[in-house]
């Protein structure tokens, strides 16, 4: 029996959709863990000692508008490089980090006026509301950690030219995590805003 030969590009195109749906897999996996997270959120509200009044710190708010604007730039870049702008691949590219590392100092800041406000993460004088917060930011910004590893890749193969209007994979790729980083932070930022 003679099987069927596929073309370098069907064999390219193949490869491209394994890839997209591993990331996919990951994706969802790791939207049923938040899933969990919210889940436990939202029954320990029940509890006595919840906090009613607490307020999110507003770094909170401004590191979600750099997370979206992470998005933006990941998707102009990679619009900038389906038409073989390189340099214009390169300054998106580097806009995303330096909004990425902009993102992760603001969720530090936040932590600290937390903190400033009288409000412990662990120990006797910690909530578990504000222990919530802590690990449900924590574990996102571990996730957003292999998100800056793969954008620095990323920066690292455009400078190597790996990429061009034919060969956008290691872009898109990257670009789909960072959406879903920036639609993850958001769905957590009005959880956690909406739902004290």
């Amino acid at each position: 029996m003679i099987l069927d030969q596929l073309t370098p590009a069907e064999e390219k195109a193949r490869s491209e959709r394994s890839y997209k749906l591993l990331l996919l897999f990951a994706m969802v996996s790791m939207t049923m863990m938040f899933a969990g997270l919210t889940s436990a959120f939202v029954v320990s509200k029940s509890r006595t000692d919840w906090l009613k009044n607490f307020q999110l710190p507003t770094a909170f708010y401004f590191s979600t508008a750099a997370i979206i604007g992470c998005s933006i730039t990941f998707f102009l870049a990679k619009k900038a490089i389906q038409k073989d702008q390189r340099s214009s691949t390169t300054s998106f590219l580097l806009a995303t980090l330096a909004l990425g590392i902009l993102f992760v100092v603001l969720q530090f800041v936040g932590f600290g006026q937390i903190v400033a406000s009288g409000y412990y993460f662990t120990g006797s004088a910690s909530s578990i509301t504000t222990t919530f917060l802590y690990v449900v930011t924590l574990v996102h910004l571990v996730h957003l950690a292999g998100g800056l590893i793969s954008l620095l890749i990323i920066i690292y193969n455009h400078f190597k030219q790996k990429y061009n209007s034919s060969q956008t994979l290691g872009i898109e790729l990257g670009a789909m995590y960072w959406h879903f980083l920036d639609l993850l932070w958001v769905y957590l930022f009005l959880f956690l805003y909406f739902f004290k």
